[in-house]
């Protein structure tokens, strides 16, 4: 049964969200950046010359409800399907309905796919062919990021519009709205309650409208009866708030946002922005331990050689939150971040080892030079191996200067390139004074007869 028709038939109790949706443009609030009175979209719409679209953005900023006001605008008959109940014969039997309006009536139809991401690419495909063929408008509802989870072909069928997570003053302004319309809302019953508790629950719903207004209609349900008033005060709005979480899909969007600003944070050298990104995290339900982990990819990956201490802070910060549990090792993984964020910052190793796998990948098979291969049989010592080898230890300052241990053919070659920072300073300092022996040495392994690419 098409969700219009089981929404005009519905009689009974309707939550104050379902109430208060927004019955006209003007009422819709918290997207002015794709529908403000100079923006194409709200044009097409106004003129009544919808197109198929997909609307991305988190859940309760209004998705469904832009749907069914484009279909009120563009007088077109609406059908919603929910990617989580249906299947491809419901597509056929929504496009059947679709025909059928339009060889009565002439009516376009809008139909509405909620949770688009969740069909898989077969019944994706499927409405494709009802796109082209202008049977019907197209507008898809998802919360993950369209370019990974829809397929190409629909994509350019349909324009993409990113809906934002709304501001604390759009939901306050819901809320009001709510409390003072007579017809849909609450403005019928006397209830008294101050902004402070108002703007509470606005920022309690953390950008969802539909929830700040379900929030502010338990806090009505438990609100203290003074005679005819019901009176909505701190205490109420903190019993209703108890155990509320804020948004976080673990997976999503919203998840590996988060985790990329910690990232960047602590790689920008900003412990503040790294405490705050990961208490947010944590007040979503995030596994600490996967903080733990992201850290110590930082400490190889950001950090590297310019302080190689912080691999160390990050696997006892692994290792004390093992041992201690939740409440004293998630300290131990903050201090962990804030180390890192501190600590100076080289990607020299990232990099070398980078392009020294992107070599091996492209270059030939280059054989183990002779002097550097190992010797355990007579025969492998008959045939050379092993041979004009020299022990570092037994040379002078520990380093065999002129000898090489690359393959001939990319002798020249140079991956590590330390920083001028932290440690890497002295490593560097002391990589150029092999460097200068290398150069004055007269037992050179090589050549210097035919240069090669210096790789750096």
């Amino acid at each position: 049964m098409p969700t219009d028709l089981f929404d005009e038939q519905q009689t009974g109790y309707q939550p104050l969200a379902a109430r208060m949706r927004p019955a006209i443009l003007d009422e819709y609030l918290g997207q002015d950046h794709i529908l403000g009175t100079d923006k194409a979209l709200r044009k097409a719409l106004e003129q009544g010359n919808p197109h198929s679209m997909v609307l991305w953005g988190p859940p309760g900023v209004g998705k469904t409800t832009l749907a069914r006001l484009i279909a009120q605008l563009s007088d077109a008959h609406f059908e919603s399907i929910s990617a989580v109940l249906a299947g491809v014969k419901d597509i056929r039997e929504a496009v059947e309905r679709a025909k059928l309006h339009r060889a009565q009536s002439g009516q376009k139809t809008i139909l509405f796919v909620d949770e688009v991401h969740r069909f898989n690419k077969s019944q994706q495909d499927a409405f494709l062919p009802y796109i082209e063929e202008g049977t019907l408008i197209f507008i898809g509802a998802t919360t993950e990021n369209p370019s990974f989870e829809l397929n190409s072909a629909l994509l350019s069928r349909a324009r993409v519009y990113l809906l934002r997570s709304l501001g604390t003053d759009v939901l306050v302004s819901m809320i009001d709205h709510a409390l003072a319309d007579n017809e849909r809302g609450l403005g019928q019953r006397n209830i008294e309650i101050d902004q402070n508790a108002i703007e509470t629950l606005a920022r309690a719903a953390d950008g969802d409208g539909r929830r700040a207004l379900n929030l502010l209609e338990v806090a009505v349900d438990l609100a203290h009866r003074d005679g005819e008033v019901e009176r909505v005060d701190n205490t109420v709005v903190d019993e209703v708030l108890q155990g509320h979480a804020r948004r976080y899909d673990k997976g999503g969007d919203i998840f590996y946002d988060q985790i990329s600003a910690f990232h960047k944070s602590v790689r920008g050298s900003s412990p503040d922005g790294a405490l705050y990104w990961y208490a947010r995290m944590l007040d979503g339900g995030c596994d600490p331990l996967y903080v733990a982990r992201r850290l110590l990819a930082i400490a190889s990956e950001d950090i590297g050689n310019a302080d190689p201490r912080a691999m160390e802070v990050a696997l006892n910060a692994c290792s004390a939150f093992e041992r201690l549990g939740p409440a004293e090792g998630e300290r131990a993984i903050a201090q962990a971040a804030i180390y890192c964020a501190c600590a100076p910052k080289s990607n020299a190793v990232y990099l070398a080892f980078n392009q020294a796998k992107a070599d091996v990948g492209q270059d030939p098979s280059y054989e183990v030079p002779a002097h550097l291969r190992n010797a355990p049989t007579n025969l492998m010592k008959e045939l050379g191996y092993g041979d004009e080898y020299r022990y570092a230890h037994n040379e002078e300052q520990g380093y065999a200067a002129g000898e090489c241990y690359l393959p001939e053919e990319i002798r020249h070659r140079r991956y590590y390139q330390p920083e001028s920072r932290g440690l890497e300073i002295k490593i560097g300092d002391k990589l150029e004074h092999l460097r200068q022996l290398d150069q004055t040495s007269s037992r050179k392994r090589y050549s210097n007869s035919e240069s090669d690419e210096n790789r750096n």
